[in-house]
């Protein structure tokens, strides 16, 4: 029988690279469910549009009765949990949504899982897993000579996106100590990569400068984050989920820290030498100092020691290949980035759908 799991979040992403890798990987049956807001993109999905393997579900992890029939529909194995609003300052505009997602939805999918679980054979409950995707913004920011994160550092969330995570990794915790779900929690630094949404700051520098507008950064632009290549966040995750001691959690971080200025400008360096300006200037020109976002935290710094050490992973890609390697992507998927920041592909999704004669719901 092939091994299926549940992926929440699949079209976003982290998650859809998730699910790409999982399936070029051969490991088994993807059930994708993702609500497809703003930053769920099924075109991020298009390799595996026609995989028999990957079945895609409209729906939000907050619905228990949609969730709940997944379950014993598909009987997966276990769940990546990746749903969740994730900008902070899409988070300080309007926390709402943040806290509905991320705290009430986890609650409801942990409830949805606790009742299929609980009436699994002893065998299955032993081997299912619950793998939940957070972030190192729950330990809050770092002074510069301080040490890095790691899985014992309390937390301190500084924005209601930060706060939402923190809760529901709390909420995660909870069900394992209390009624003994086989739960695993992974801690995420700054994921970059194909398919990012250019919201975030490297497809937003890299969209900006080839567009011709202003590159912005807050403050002085010395705010420091440790950057990860979102494929080897992949490996990271299928690791855990792999051999990761139940009711544990694991800091997965790319020992790439970088202040934010210095990444734009090495994308400009990049973008310089393969896609030059007309004008012959440099694409630096364009960079542009904003007003500091409200509560920003200076720095994020990972130690995936616990990770390296247990379970033997440790990234593939340094920053230099890796911004490489999504500076190329980008410069290669230019129908993507414009779809995406036009809003044409949500009438590609209804289109697409219809004409397979597919249902979203």
């Amino acid at each position: 029988m092939t091994k299926t799991i549940l992926v929440t979040g699949g079209a976003g992403f982290i998650g859809a690279n998730f699910v790409l890798e999982w399936l070029r990987l051969g490991l088994g049956r993807v059930v994708n469910l993702d609500k497809l807001t703003y930053a769920g993109n099924l075109e991020n999905l298009t390799a595996v549009q026609h995989n028999p393997q990957h079945v895609f579900v409209h729906g939000d992890i907050g619905d228990q009765a949609l969730v709940s029939k997944l379950l014993q529909d598909y009987q997966p194995s276990a769940i990546v949990n990746f749903a969740a609003e994730s900008h902070v300052d899409r988070s300080i505009h309007g926390p709402e949504d943040f806290i509905q997602t991320n705290v009430v939805g986890t609650f409801h999918l942990l409830e949805a899982v606790r009742a299929y679980w609980t009436q699994l054979s002893t065998v299955d409950r032993q081997a299912w897993r619950f793998l939940h995707v957070s972030t190192d913004e729950v330990y809050g920011s770092l002074m510069p000579d301080a040490a890095a994160f790691t899985e014992q550092h309390a937390y301190a969330p500084n924005s209601p996106y930060s706060a939402s995570k923190a809760a529901s990794d709390h909420l995660v915790r909870a069900y394992h100590h209390t009624y003994g779900l086989p739960t695993l929690t992974t801690n995420c630094s700054n994921n970059y990569g194909p398919h990012h949404f250019p919201e975030k700051l490297i497809p937003l520098v890299i969209h900006n400068a080839l567009t011709g507008k202003p590159l912005p950064i807050y403050g002085s632009g010395q705010q420091i984050r440790d950057w990860l290549y979102v494929t080897d966040h992949c490996a990271a995750i299928r690791r855990v989920l792999e051999a990761g001691k139940v009711g544990e959690v694991y800091n997965v971080g790319g020992w790439n820290e970088m202040a934010n200025i210095e990444v734009v400008k090495t994308l400009c360096r990049i973008l310089d030498s393969k896609k030059p300006r007309s004008d012959g200037k440099s694409y630096a020109e364009q960079i542009s100092f904003v007003e500091d976002r409200l509560g920003h935290d200076q720095r994020y710094a990972i130690d995936a020691s616990k990770l390296h050490q247990e379970l033997g992973w440790k990234p593939a890609e340094s920053f230099d290949t890796g911004i490489e390697k999504t500076v190329d992507w980008y410069l290669a998927n230019q129908d993507w980035v414009n779809n995406v920041t036009s809003g044409d592909y949500r009438h590609w999704v209804a289109k697409h759908y219809a004409e397979r004669g597919e249902e979203l719901a």
